[in-house]
């Protein structure tokens, strides 16, 4: 069985070379120190909200295809953010997703909400990108990563100013964890795209209680997000579920009084 997600890193690490060559870190780095950002908390907007869904604007994925081609980035976070989202994930990565660097700037500027990058970094090029689109977290898949570079990575977005959500699958990842506030447990397996929910469950075993839990993928019921609630976690991530609708921002609001039906 083709493994998705080394196919999906190797990509992004040709991809990366040569957007290294089209802007060289040096420039984005003076860049960075003419630019004025606002530092926007992932982790203090899931503590303070009610509801915890970080509503995701993604265009298609490597095992479904399109979902929604035809949508506008600002138009739908806009709406996500008015219907009561807690915060925003942006996929950038088009060869595989069909997303943009450019709609992850757009996000950011076109919004209030903390913005997390979805992208598979692989490159400390990649973390000071981010910062520069005007994202406030950084993602690192600990499946795509060393754990040096798992650290490195980290140390690297802390300096800059920018959150990291650290994501795992299994309990072999694990001694990834170090001081990382926001965990998250990714229900696909990026190897086969599968997706369960009930991983996030069994990872309740083991995750540190100290960090903030989040949930990523597969989640399509208010009663599912009301459970994860209950065992342990603040964050929900979704995106399909809204995005495959013609109004996403309208379908995340509809979610939500269903939700708050359920507390």
């Amino acid at each position: 069985m083709k493994d998705v997600l080394e196919e999906i890193v190797a990509h992004k690490r040709i991809e990366v070379e040569e957007q290294k060559k089209r802007r060289p870190i040096n420039e984005i780095c003076q860049l960075l120190e003419k630019k004025t950002s606002e530092v926007r908390s992932l982790k203090s907007a899931l503590e303070n909200s009610d509801s915890g869904i970080i509503a995701e604007f993604k265009r298609r994925s490597p095992s479904k295809g399109w979902i929604n081609a035809c949508v506008d980035v600002k138009q739908v976070t806009q709406h996500y953010e008015v219907n009561g989202a807690a915060a925003l994930s942006v996929l950038s990565d088009e060869h595989f997703f069909g997303g943009t660097a450019k709609d992850v700037e757009t996000a950011a500027s076109a919004t209030h909400l903390p913005v997390l990058r979805k992208e598979f970094i692989v490159d400390e090029y990649q973390i000071y990108e981010t910062k520069l689109l005007g994202a406030n977290v950084i993602l690192l898949i600990a499946a795509a990563i060393s754990k040096e570079e798992c650290r490195r990575f980290t140390e690297i977005a802390n300096e800059l100013q920018l959150e990291v959500l650290l994501e795992l699958h299994d309990e072999k990842e694990m001694d990834y964890i170090s001081s990382h506030p926001l965990i998250g447990i990714n229900n696909r397996n990026l190897g086969t795209f599968v997706t369960h929910v009930e991983k996030s469950f069994q990872m309740t075993r083991v995750l540190p209680k100290e960090a903030l839990w989040i949930s990523e993928s597969g989640i399509s019921s208010p009663t599912t997000v009301s459970a994860l609630r209950e065992a342990g976690y603040r964050g929900f991530l979704i995106g399909e579920n809204f995005m495959k609708t013609v109004d996403p921002g309208a379908s995340l609001g509809k979610f939500l009084n269903k939700l708050k039906k359920d507390f």
